[in-house]
């Protein structure tokens, strides 16, 4: 990728020849899969950045989609958790897909930001 390493004042600082790439596409999770009086929490429905139909959502079935959120104690020298999913199938015409987690997602990340990853390739 291009980095250099250099010294500044006894701190080390990494600087890139070429910009960093970024091996997810950003997304947001609008809710569970409901009807008028049920809500289905084991599947959570996701928006795609930059994905605005059905035939769009094509490319991303069975990518791996992650959640990551910050917890209050230190554990393996990190304080950010994650919840692993995979996108199982488009919802709607829109371009809205459903995505099934480990653990079903918490109701405190309605709304919030996931990590759609660029992987596996089906191509």
């Amino acid at each position: 990728m291009g980095v250099q390493v250099k010294k500044v004042e006894n701190k080390t600082v990494k600087t890139f020849k070429t910009q960093p790439v970024r091996l997810y596409v950003k997304g947001a999770v609008l809710g569970y899969r409901r009807g008028l009086r049920n809500q289905y929490e084991h599947t959570s429905l996701l928006k795609i950045e930059g994905v605005r139909d059905k035939d769009a959502t094509e490319f991303y079935l069975g990518k791996r989609v992650v959640y990551i959120y910050k917890g209050q104690k230190e554990i393996r020298g990190t304080k950010f958790r994650t919840i692993w999913g995979r996108i199982t199938r488009a919802h709607g015409s829109n371009g809205t897909v459903r995505a099934k987690f480990q653990r079903n997602l918490p109701p405190k990340a309605l709304g919030g930001s996931v990590r759609v990853m660029l992987y596996p390739s089906r191509i």
